[in-house]
């Protein structure tokens, strides 16, 4: 064993982009691929840091080379040396090892040796693809679009709000919730008339659930800060296997006060021009990657996106575009019906070819909170389509009238009760409100090209699926 130095380790990422040559340098790593001469093996190591493998080149001659037995594909290992010129092609500097030293060993049995792997493999090993190329450029470029959310909105002088994960109300009202619960499901307490389960036994004494949006906690800070956002998970009960949904997945969710419905369109497309920009900007390699074997159109598309200016149009359009385009859709296109996969993507890459906003949806398919337009049939409501994806966005102007907003909760069968707070706001200083909710993953797969939401989170809650 070589004894441990006393040295700064330096990233492969720092190391590949440096200038001049280092006397002495430690890396530390995952072996990717070694190969060995007569007179000196060659190693790939990477940390993560970046794309790029460094080169390790061990001399046979000297006293680290006893180890090499032990660098395998998987290992992980601490080199230090010096930093030289590489000799070989497409690499700028390798490391000319003078110690080795392997802290954690692998064998012929590791997962992710020099061959391909299909997705649906790398997904059965989630606790190892982070290791893989493609999923190492996932999982980086998540982080960054992470980091450019708090900075988009920092830069606007948004407050970062913590919306709860447990929450009482459903903000949908669709009902597809999970619930929150320390009952004994073997011995449930039940209410003497009716046979009920009796929720004033529970935790929190009354039925809770895992929040799907923070949107109605991040109105009251709105009518206090003005401008604020939330950025959390937020959960469905949805037995959907589609491609775009899970049931665990984060939300950007902004909330403006005195703004209307075309200030938040405004800031819908200004934000999603921003994260595709920042990662255009920072994430040149990873984007290569994905360029070369996930969507080979995927920059093309996405500086588009970011030059030209994005289309609107209303719901009552979209759908006559959708009826005369001559193409026969699996869901028909009809007033009074949600916009389907098919149909967002329709208009964003058949008819506009670019990304669209459609507005002023009919009331009746749209949740409680939204505004009533004059016409007594639509709300001020939008979704932003992106080829590829279709619906990324989705948000309305909030109906700030404390009787309409009354009235919305008969009409969708909600107990005014249990929203009590939520029209108080209406009484005390209401003003027009509006926001959306940006779905992340959604996003992080328009970025990359990767076609599948599982493939995008590090670790997918899906139906049937909690492992890990």
């Amino acid at each position: 064993m070589i004894k441990k130095m006393n040295m700064k380790r330096t990233l492969v990422k720092e190391a590949l982009g440096r200038e001049s040559p280092m006397e002495s340098i430690l890396v530390k790593g995952w072996v990717r691929t070694r190969r060995d001469s007569k007179t000196f093996s060659f190693v790939e190591i990477n940390d993560g840091s970046c794309l790029k493998n460094i080169q390790i080149v061990v001399d046979a001659s000297l006293p680290a080379y006893a180890e090499i037995g032990k660098v395998t594909t998987g290992a992980a290992v601490s080199v230090s040396g010096e930093l030289a010129a590489s000799q070989g092609k497409g690499q700028k500097w390798e490391i000319q090892a003078s110690n080795i030293e392997v802290y954690g060993t692998s064998d012929e049995t590791y997962p992710l040796q020099k061959k391909g792997h299909s997705l649906e493999y790398l997904r059965e090993i989630a606790h190892l693809r982070p290791r893989s190329n493609l999923f190492g450029c996932v999982f980086r470029v998540r982080n960054r679009l992470a980091f450019a959310v708090h900075q988009f909105f920092q830069q606007k002088d948004f407050i970062y709000v913590h919306t709860p994960l447990i929450t009482a109300n459903d903000c949908e009202g669709a009902g597809e919730l999970f619930r929150v619960s320390s009952l004994d499901l073997k011995n449930l307490p039940r209410q003497e008339e009716n046979g009920e389960i009796d929720f004033s036994k529970d935790f929190f004494a009354r039925p809770t659930y895992l929040t799907v949006s923070g949107q109605l906690e991040a109105e009251i800070f709105a009518t206090a800060f003005s401008n604020v956002y939330t950025f959390g998970p937020t959960f469905r009960a949805e037995n959907s296997h589609t491609s775009r949904h899970a049931s665990e997945f984060w939300m950007i969710e902004p909330e403006m006060a005195f703004c209307d419905l075309e200030g938040n369109m405004d800031l819908a497309e200004e934000i999603v021009k921003y994260l595709v920009g920042d990662i255009l900007d920072n994430c040149q390699d990873d984007l290569s990657l994905f360029s070369r074997f996930v969507d080979k159109g995927l920059l093309d598309r996405l500086q588009f996106v970011r030059e030209r200016p994005f289309k609107r149009v209303p719901y009552t359009e979209a759908m006559e575009i959708l009826q005369k385009s001559g193409k026969k859709f699996e869901y028909p296109a009809e007033y009074g019906a949600n916009l389907q996969s098919e149909h967002e993507r329709f208009l964003s890459e058949d008819h506009f070819r670019c990304p669209v906003t459609v507005y002023d949806f009919p009331k009746e398919i749209k949740p409680f909170y939204m505004r009533s337009n004059d016409d007594g049939k639509t709300v001020g409501a939008m979704d932003l389509l992106v080829p590829k994806i279709g619906e990324i966005v989705g948000g309305s102007q909030r109906e700030e009238r404390y009787d309409v907003l009354a009235e919305n909760l008969k009409r969708h069968g909600l107990d005014e009760k249990e929203y009590w707070w939520y029209l108080e706001l209406r009484q005390y200083g209401t003003v027009e409100h509006s926001g959306f909710g940006l779905g992340f993953e959604r996003m992080l797969m328009f970025v990359t090209g990767i076609a599948n939401i599982r493939d995008v989170i590090p670790f997918a809650r899906t139906p049937g699926n909690a492992e890990f």
